[in-house]
């Protein structure tokens, strides 16, 4: 068996998907990110994270060969960056904005066959074929005749997955995949991530700025983090002061008595001492308390109609006498103007 040098994650060449020696990026005069080296193995499911301007993007579109290293090397499947992208399958955040929403959901998935050729041709029923399967896996071959624009946020980021998978890529990268779409969609998406890892052994790298909806299914980050890129497994990611530091404000890593995780805001300790905090199970007997005078009142008016009708009539009175109320501020107020307008005209 041939030797292979370790790289700094303690994995071969052959074990990793992606490998990066002292990278670094530069637009300009500025550098974006510097430093980083790491490697990320195959089979793994890894976010990019960090603030809004650190370079989170950027990677990936390093990674993909559009933008060129100022510094390092950088290999993806075993070759230099944007030499494999034919393996890669690549969903854009922008996908669904830019994408005709006058094509159906089985021709958007089919430009990941032909989009990068010019001109007309034929389609095989191979191609027809490896787009329904497609389809199928993410579950929306049943809108294949949809327009993009008759479908929701949720059901178009299925099609851009499927549009990227219908090629059998070995990496598939996704930027801001949850990004605008609802709880029960991000759910979707993830399953659809979950499966293709699972079933498929797939790749798959993930630029996030929220992590709790995809914690079940990470492995790993790249996180950006003083225009260093590091890369860690998910148990030495979920710390605390690393994530304070990272987004530059309080944040906690939770886990709940079934194991789950979750990461949240923290509190200023300014923000704590004012705070009047309950326990959960002090919160669940307020509500059940709170619930049961409510049920209390509603069988009250039930039982009790001619005392209902009583308060509609003490609130019409009411109204009433608010209105009379405002009628006579309105007169004196009336008058006064009238006062002191004929003292002006004087």
């Amino acid at each position: 068996m041939t030797a292979h040098a370790l790289n700094e994650n303690g994995n071969t060449s052959e074990d990793a998907a992606i490998i990066l020696r002292d990278a670094a990026v530069q637009r300009g005069d500025r550098v974006i990110w510097q430093n980083g080296s790491f490697s990320i193995p195959y089979g793994s499911v890894t976010a990019i994270v960090g603030t809004n301007g650190a370079g989170k993007t950027t990677m990936m579109q390093a990674e993909l060969g559009l933008i060129p290293l100022s510094h390092g090397t950088m290999s993806i499947l075993g070759k230099p960056a944007g030499a494999d992208n034919l393996h890669i399958g690549y969903v854009p955040q922008s996908y669904t904005s830019d994408i005709d929403s006058n094509l159906t959901a089985e021709q958007s998935v089919l430009l990941g066959l032909t989009g990068t050729k010019f001109g007309i041709h034929l389609i095989t029923r191979q191609q027809r074929n490896k787009v329904r399967e497609a389809m199928a896996f993410v579950g929306i071959e049943d809108k294949a005749r949809y327009r993009l624009s008759e479908l929701s946020g949720g059901l178009r980021q299925r099609v851009a997955i499927a549009q990227a998978l219908v090629s059998d890529p070995k990496l598939l990268m996704l930027d801001e995949p949850l990004a605008n779409l609802d709880l029960a969609s991000q759910r979707a998406t993830i399953q659809v991530l979950t499966k293709l890892n699972r079933e498929l052994g797939m790749t798959i790298q993930v630029v996030a700025h929220d992590l709790n909806m995809l914690l079940p299914i990470l492995t790993g980050a790249v996180y950006l983090l003083d225009g260093h890129p590091h890369y860690a497994a998910m148990d030495d990611v979920l710390d605390a002061k690393l994530l304070t530091h990272l987004y530059g404000t309080t944040v906690q890593v939770v886990t709940t008595p079934q194991g789950d995780m979750f990461v949240t805001p923290g509190l200023d300790e300014r923000d704590k001492a004012n705070l009047d905090t309950h326990k959960p199970s002090e919160l669940a007997k307020m509500h059940h308390h709170c619930s049961s005078e409510m049920q209390d009142a509603r069988n009250s008016q039930l039982s009790h109609p001619s005392g209902a009708a009583e308060t509609s009539d003490f609130a019409a009175d009411h109204e009433s006498d608010s209105k009379d109320s405002t009628d006579n501020s309105i007169e004196q107020e009336t008058d006064t103007h009238n006062s002191h307008s004929t003292q002006f005209n004087r």
